[in-house]
C-alpha cells in the first residue's frame, strides 16, 4: 500500500489537517488519522526510511513525518520560516532540499535542507532567482534541477542547477 498526502479546502477558506492513503493494488482510498497541523500549498514526498515528510504550507514552517506502519503524524524540526508553493527533493544522500516558495515576505530564493537522521533543517545556497510554482527533478549526476515558475514579477523561463 502506498501513502500520499491529499489536502482539501474547507467550506470556511482554510486548510484541513485531513488525509488519506490510496491503495494502488485496489485503486482505492481510505481514511487515516489527521495530520496535527491545518496545511495547503505544502508539499509531500516519501523518504527512503518509508516515512511521508510534508513540509510548509500557506502560513506555516512546521514539518511531520507520516509513518505508515504506525498510521501516526509526528511533528519533525521546522523549517527557518513559512513557505508554500515551494518544492522538496530527495537528494541521493537521503537529505531533502526545499527550495523557493512564497511568505508573508514574498517570494524566496532561499533553500535548505532536511536530514532525516537528525529531524533538523539547515539553511543551504540561494537560487540566483526568486521563484515559486516551479518544478525540481533529481538528476542522475545528483544535482536539481530547478526550473521554471513565477517570480513577484510574473514568469520565470530559465533554469537552474543546484
Amino acid at each position: 500500500m502506498g501513502c500520499d498526502s491529499k489536502y482539501e479546502y474547507s467550506t470556511k477558506g482554510g486548510a484541513l489537517k485531513s488525509a488519506e492513503l490510496y491503495d494502488s493494488s485496489t485503486g482505492s482510498w481510505s481514511n487515516t488519522p489527521n495530520m496535527n497541523v491545518e496545511r495547503y500549498y505544502h508539499t509531500a514526498l516519501l523518504l527512503s526510511n518509508g516515512k511521508l515528510l510534508v513540509t510548509g504550507g500557506q502560513i506555516v514552517s512546521s514539518a511531520e513525518l507520516y509513518d505508515p506502519l504506525t498510521s501516526s503524524w509526528t511533528m519533525t524540526g521546522a523549517m527557518s520560516g513559512a513557505r508554500y508553493s515551494h518544492t522538496a527533493t530527495t537528494l541521493l544522500n537521503g537529505k531533502v532540499l526545499v527550495t523557493g516558495g512564497q511568505g508573508t515576505s514574498g517570494v524566496f530564493n532561499s533553500a535548505e535542507l532536511y536530514d532525516p537522521l537528525t529531524g533538523m533543517w539547515t539553511m543551504t545556497g540561494n537560487m540566483n532567482d526568486e521563484r515559486y510554482h516551479h518544478t525540481a527533478s533529481i538528476l542522475s549526476n545528483g544535482k536539481v534541477l530547478l526550473t521554471a515558475g513565477d517570480d513577484s514579477g510574473g514568469h520565470l523561463k530559465n533554469a537552474e542547477l543546484y
